[in-house]
């Protein structure tokens, strides 16, 4: 059976993207980050370089509250851009935003929603779906590594934590299903798949520029 047969969109979404989803979890500095052999400084870098995704996201994301294809999947209980805010304070102080500059690839991120994301609904739900599908997944995984090794209860986690979701399964089957209804024509499909592999290269990228300074992050352990 090949996967254009498979019965659910959904599926066929995480068996196309599984090689490029494990690329990404691959990650050396994700990798050290959650070994606990990295400083609170690599983890305050990380949340800050993705502040800058999640800003855009959400923000482009209220543009399309009345589009078919996206509205049904925006949801408030998803919304990370105020929880990294509340993380950063916690990480670096009242004044973080002072000298916060997005590296090479978070540019690179950005754009790309920005200039395709911003005018393709299908485009945007990919970037939708690999950013809030995966912190409901693996960032849960991620929030209790993070606790075992830095000494996290709550601030610095908030990112990670759903309060609004007590239960994630009920809500991610919900999303999938969504997806397999989701009004997309098979070329709508395909550009999707094509779009949500491409974000996973662009996070590993953002990944790169952030194993660049693991030199220093190691050197404070």
């Amino acid at each position: 059976m090949t996967t254009t047969e498979i019965a659910g969109f959904a599926e066929r979404i995480r068996i196309e993207t599984q090689q490029a989803h494990s690329d990404t979890e691959n990650s050396v500095f994700v990798t050290e980050l959650l070994d606990g052999k990295l400083d609170a400084a690599a983890h305050a870098a990380l949340l800050a370089q993705t502040w800058f995704v999640y800003d855009t996201l959400e923000r482009i994301g209220h543009t399309y509250t009345d589009d078919p294809i996206v509205g049904p999947f925006l949801s408030t209980e998803l919304l990370r851009t105020a929880a990294l805010e509340a993380d950063l304070e916690f990480l670096l102080g009242a004044q973080w935003r002072a000298g916060l500059a997005p590296r090479s690839a978070t540019v690179a991120y950005v754009d790309r929603m920005q200039q395709v994301a911003a005018r393709s609904p299908e485009a945007f739900l990919a970037h939708h779906y690999l950013r809030y599908m995966g912190d409901l997944s693996g960032g849960q995984i991620i929030r209790r590594m993070l606790e075992r090794a830095y000494g996290y209860d709550r601030d610095g986690l908030r990112f990670y934590t759903f309060d609004e979701i007590p239960k994630t399964k009920p809500f991610k089957d919900s999303y999938r299903a969504k997806l397999d209804a989701a009004p997309l024509d098979g070329t709508q499909q395909q550009r999707l798949i094509d779009e949500a592999n491409l974000v996973f290269g662009l996070n590993g990228a953002l990944f790169a520029d952030l194993a660049a300074d693991l030199d220093r992050y190691r050197t404070q352990v």
